[in-house]
C-alpha cells in the first residue's frame, strides 16, 4: 500500500485525490495531509481519512484546528510542509498547493527521494534548474498530474527523448475564447470563472481565462522533458478531448486522448508504471463526439502567452517574477481590485522592471518572489 502526503488538500486537485483514493483504499492510505486555513471543510477530511500528520498555514488555524482533532499531529507553516512531505512512511508526495509555497517541501522530498506527483506549476516555473538538478542528483522521477504534461508523459512511455521533435500542448482557450481583445474591458470575476470544459480552482480558471495557465504549461513542459522553447507548441483545442501531443523526427505524432477529468492524470501519477479502474470517470465516446477542432494561437490575443515564451526564454529569475506577479494580480482581481486586463498590464510592467539574475539560488529566488508580490500590491496604492 502506498503512503500518499497530499499538500493542497482542500483545492481543486487535492479534493479530486481523495476521490481517488476512496476508489483504491486497498492501493493507497493518507499518511499527511496540507491545506491553508479552511478548517471547515478539513476536519470531515481529517476525520474520514485520519492521516498521522495535518499542516495548516499558520498559528491561529494550528490553534483552532487542535480544539477539534486529537488524533493527528498537527503542523504549520513551510516547516510543516517539509516536515509532512520526508516522513520516513511517505511514499508518495503529491504537490497540490497554490504558488511557490510548496518549492522548498519539495526540493526537501526529492531529497528524500520520495516520489513527487506535481500538480503546482509554480514549483517549476518559479525554481526549474534547481528542481530538475535535485531530481537528476537524487535519481528521482518528477511525475506529471496537469493533464497536458501526463500526456505528453504518457506519449513518451518507451520512447527515445532523442527522437523529440516537438511538444504540442492543447488549450481549450479558456472563458473567454469567443472574444475579441475590445469585448475583455468589462468582463467580471463571474464570467471568468465560468471554464467550458474543465472544473478547476479560481486561480487556475482565471489564468485559463488569460492563457497565462497555458504559458506556465510551457515553461513546465521545457523543465519536465528538457526541450527548448522554440519546439514547445501550444494549439487551441476546443473539445479537450486531445489533452496533449509530441510530435517524433519520423513526423510521426502520438496524442493521448481522454474525457476533460482531472482524476485520471492524478491516478495515473499515483500508480505509474501501473494502470488501475476509474469507475467514476466517464469512457470516451469518440462517436458521440464525431468532431474534433484545433486553431492557431494568437499571441496579441493572449499577451500573457507570449511573456511566458519570452521570460522562459530569457530565463533565470524572470520566471518567477511572471509567476509571483501573475498570482498577485489574479488575487487582486478575484476581490474585484483590479480589472481583467489589467493583471497583464501588472505582469507585463514587473517583467519590463526586472534585472535579471541568470543562476539565481533558493534564498534569492524566494526573495525575489517576495519583492514581486509586494509591488503588484502596492499597485493598489
Amino acid at each position: 500500500m502506498k503512503q500518499i502526503a497530499l499538500l493542497g488538500a482542500t483545492g481543486s486537485i487535492g479534493l479530486q485525490t481523495l476521490d481517488v483514493l476512496r476508489a483504491h483504499k486497498e492501493e493507497f492510505s493518507l499518511h499527511a495531509m496540507a491545506f491553508g486555513r479552511n478548517t471547515k471543510e478539513a476536519v470531515p477530511l481529517i476525520q474520514e481519512f485520519n492521516p498521522a500528520i495535518v499542516v495548516v498555514q499558520d498559528e491561529d488555524t494550528k490553534q483552532k484546528l487542535e480544539r477539534e482533532i486529537d488524533h493527528s499531529t498537527i503542523l504549520s507553516g513551510s516547516g510543516g510542509l517539509i516536515e509532512a512531505s520526508v516522513a520516513d512512511s511517505v511514499d508518495v508526495v503529491v504537490n497540490a498547493v497554490m504558488g511557490s509555497i510548496g518549492l522548498p517541501a519539495t526540493l526537501k522530498a526529492i531529497e528524500a527521494k520520495k516520489s513527487i506527483a506535481i500538480a503546482n506549476k509554480e514549483t517549476l516555473v518559479t525554481a526549474g534548474h534547481l528542481v530538475m538538478e535535485a531530481a537528476h542528483k537524487h535519481g528521482v522521477e518528477l511525475l506529471p498530474v496537469d493533464s497536458e504534461h501526463s500526456a505528453i508523459y504518457q506519449a513518451l512511455n518507451g520512447e527515445n527523448a532523442k527522437d523529440i521533435y516537438k511538444l504540442i500542448i492543447t488549450a481549450s482557450g479558456g472563458s473567454f475564447r469567443d472574444k475579441k481583445r475590445e469585448e475583455l474591458a468589462g468582463v467580471t470575476v463571474k464570467d471568468a470563472l465560468n471554464h467550458p470544459n474543465w472544473s478547476m480552482g479560481a486561480k487556475i480558471t482565471i489564468d485559463s481565462a488569460s492563457m497565462m495557465n497555458k504559458g506556465l504549461e510551457v515553461i513546465e513542459a521545457h523543465w519536465l522533458f528538457n526541450v527548448p522553447y522554440d519546439k514547445i507548441h501550444v494549439i487551441l483545442h476546443r473539445e479537450s478531448v486531445i489533452h496533449s501531443m509530441v510530435e517524433f523526427v519520423d513526423r510521426s505524432v502520438m496524442a493521448q486522448l481522454g474525457t476533460p477529468d482531472m482524476k485520471v492524470p492524478i491516478q495515473y501519477a499515483l500508480t505509474y508504471p501501473d494502470r488501475l479502474d476509474l469507475p467514476m470517470t466517464k469512457q470516451l465516446d469518440l462517436e458521440e463526439i464525431a468532431t474534433l477542432h484545433f486553431e492557431k494561437m494568437d499571441m496579441e490575443r493572449f499577451p500573457c502567452l507570449r511573456m511566458a515564451y519570452e521570460a522562459g526564454r530569457t530565463g533565470g529569475s524572470m520566471t518567477t517574477v511572471l509567476n509571483a506577479a501573475n498570482e498577485e494580480a489574479v488575487r487582486l482581481f478575484l476581490n474585484n481590485d483590479i480589472s481583467f486586463l489589467e493583471i497583464e498590464q501588472l505582469i507585463e510592467q514587473e517583467l519590463t522592471n526586472h534585472q535579471v539574475i541568470h543562476t539565481p539560488d533558493l534564498s534569492t529566488i524566494l526573495s525575489i518572489d517576495k519583492t514581486t508580490r509586494e509591488r503588484v500590491r502596492s499597485h493598489l496604492k
